[in-house]
């Protein structure tokens, strides 16, 4: 496994993208950077982070073995291999917030950021950003924030933390090579937060209404339930559950 180690980048995506797209990316290929300076999340949210607190990386994974409907069982791997990861360095109270945030204790400790290369309708290799709050304990303006600092009163290697993470997606793709799509989505599920609990969600045209989350779709939807038990499916940018 080769690791490329930057001092600052304004987003290690964006840098394993253009590698990827040159033929430079081997499964595994893995870039980490002390300082992000455009760091980018779902539905173009931007991830902050302090310098040398946190770890900023990105993990190119070959990805040809999938059709490109099972796309959604990627963002599913990866958010089971960061919750075991987090999970062996004594965090509890984790769950995985759809599409892929990593709570704990209802405080968001990681980001994910897929974005697969397709060529010719076929998913050739798919670019894994995860932004991961290890030793920072500031998070003025973000309430919603936490670390495995805060959480744990431990101080963590980063290097450590990060051969745990890849360690993990490497176990979890494993599953998806090996199609375990059934055993991947029932864990996901497992861990959904605020599944089968009365929530209050938004939709894209900003009304609002309340159901209970009862899992996803093969395809990645969120499935809520309304009223007389109608179940609707929601793709991730149609809603937003508000917590």
């Amino acid at each position: 496994m080769r690791i490329i180690k930057l001092d600052a980048i304004d987003s290690t995506n964006t840098y394993l993208k253009k590698l990827s797209g040159g033929g430079n990316a081997e499964d595994g290929l893995t870039v980490v950077t002390s300082l992000q300076t455009n760091g980018r999340g779902q539905m173009g949210t931007v991830w902050s982070s302090q310098e040398a607190k946190n770890l900023t990386f990105s993990v190119f994974k070959d990805a040809s073995f999938l059709n490109i409907k099972q796309h959604f069982y990627i963002s599913m791997a990866v958010s089971l291999a960061v919750y075991e990861a987090v999970k062996s360095l004594g965090i509890t109270k984790i769950k995985v917030k759809w599409p892929n945030d990593i709570l704990s204790d209802d405080k968001k400790i990681a980001g994910i950021l897929i974005e697969n290369v397709i060529k010719l309708n076929v998913i050739s290799g798919s670019v894994i950003g995860i932004g991961l709050n290890v030793n920072q304990t500031d998070f003025t303006g973000l309430p919603a924030a936490s670390s495995l600092l805060l959480l744990s009163g431990h101080v963590n290697d980063l290097d450590e933390v990060l051969t745990i993470v890849l360690k993990q997606i490497d176990i979890h793709f494993n599953y998806l090579k090996e199609k375990q799509f059934k055993i991947l989505k029932a864990r996901y599920e497992s861990h959904l937060f605020r599944k089968n609990k009365p929530s209050t969600f938004k939709d894209a045209e900003g009304s609002i209404f309340s159901g209970y989350i009862v899992g996803i779709s093969d395809f990645g939807q969120l499935m809520v339930k309304i009223e007389d038990n109608i179940i609707r499916s929601f793709d991730f940018k149609e809603v937003v559950l508000l917590y």
